[in-house]
């Protein structure tokens, strides 16, 4: 018990990774928002996943951590890592796993909805 079981609890709660979770966290960096997320995700080469997120299609296409690594940025990846409450390595993979889908759920009619 202890420290792994606090690890392993941090991963499930941010494994559901609702929108209004992301969007909590995302205030704490300097992206503000899951709209400066999307925007910076689309400067930073992931515009053809991002818009397969952000529309009404069922195919969310996937993407990578080091895509996102490379996307964000190393600054915004350990903003991002700490305000969720995960080493760095373990945030990418949440995001590269359940991004798709988040972004999805922010984006009903295709564009992101303000919390």
């Amino acid at each position: 018990m202890g420290l792994l079981d606090q690890f392993v609890g941090a991963i499930h709660q941010v494994q559901a990774l609702a929108p209004a979770a992301l969007s909590t966290a995302l205030q704490g960096t300097t992206l503000g928002d899951m709209g400066g997320l999307v925007q910076k995700l689309q400067q930073g080469g992931l515009g053809d996943q991002v818009t397969s997120w952000l529309s009404s299609n069922a195919s969310n296409l996937p993407v990578t951590a080091d895509q996102l690594r490379a996307a964000l940025g190393n600054d915004q990846v350990k903003q991002i890592a700490q305000q969720l409450g995960l080493p760095i390595d373990e945030a990418l993979q949440v995001l590269a796993q359940h991004l798709p889908n988040t972004v999805d759920q922010a984006s009903p009619d295709g564009s992101l909805q303000s919390n």
